[in-house]
């Protein structure tokens, strides 16, 4: 059984699309971000950077005591190799992979998080910053299409952990002022996500109490 300390943003969503996708046991358990649950000492003793997602893996493989991770792309590679699904085992696929994994864990992710952020709670509108990060963000999306261009997933031929990373910061695209109509590649592949039966699932366990 899995622990998974949650809450419904981008990073929260990577896990649980992958725990739906893999079809492994969890626990859900919501850190209200709201009202500074992650800075309480029992959640800090499994995240010291304050930040979630973060499980806990009750039977790891080893067989020794449960396990503790922080790191959303650490996670989704640790589970990963726990399940032996979404990263595959030939050399070249799985490198490949990782290389479009840690692209998100440094780039997509953060350059989109602080758009996020100067659009949607600055206390007071920064126009420089508003504007750098919406043009960086418009470059990471071409980026992502050039890539979809020519293949059908960010690995290669097969759904991975890679597209389950960038997916949920996708999904925001709306709040990002992104429309995917310039990105058709990134659009075609958005929506061959969201309708995958786990897609669905995990977002319903967004929205539910």
């Amino acid at each position: 059984m899995i622990d998974l300390y949650y809450a419904p943003t981008p990073n929260g969503h990577k896990i649980t699309l992958f725990l739906e996708e893999a079809q492994m046991a969890y626990r859900l358990i919501r850190v209200d971000i709201s009202k500074g649950d992650q800075f309480r000492p029992e959640f800090l003793s499994l995240s010291p950077n304050n930040k979630i997602p973060a499980i806990v893996d009750h039977v790891p493989v080893d067989g020794g005591a449960p396990l503790s991770l922080f790191e959303s792309g650490e996670i989704l590679l640790y589970l990963a190799e726990k399940s032996g699904k979404l990263l595959s085992g030939e050399l070249r696929e799985r490198h490949v992979t990782l290389q479009w994994l840690f692209w998100q864990v440094g780039g997509l992710g953060p350059m989109l998080g602080q758009n996020h952020h100067f659009n949607h709670f600055a206390p007071q509108p920064v126009p420089y910053a508003i504007e750098r990060y919406q043009v960086e963000t418009q470059r990471l999306y071409h980026v992502l299409n050039k890539r979809l261009e020519i293949c059908p997933w960010l690995g290669g031929e097969h759904y991975s952990i890679a597209d389950i990373a960038c997916w949920p910061w996708v999904n925001a695209h709306q709040r990002q002022r992104i429309d995917l109509q310039n990105f058709p590649a990134v659009k075609n592949w958005f929506e061959r996500i969201r309708q995958r039966p786990a897609t669905e699932r995990a977002m319903q366990k967004a929205h539910a109490n």
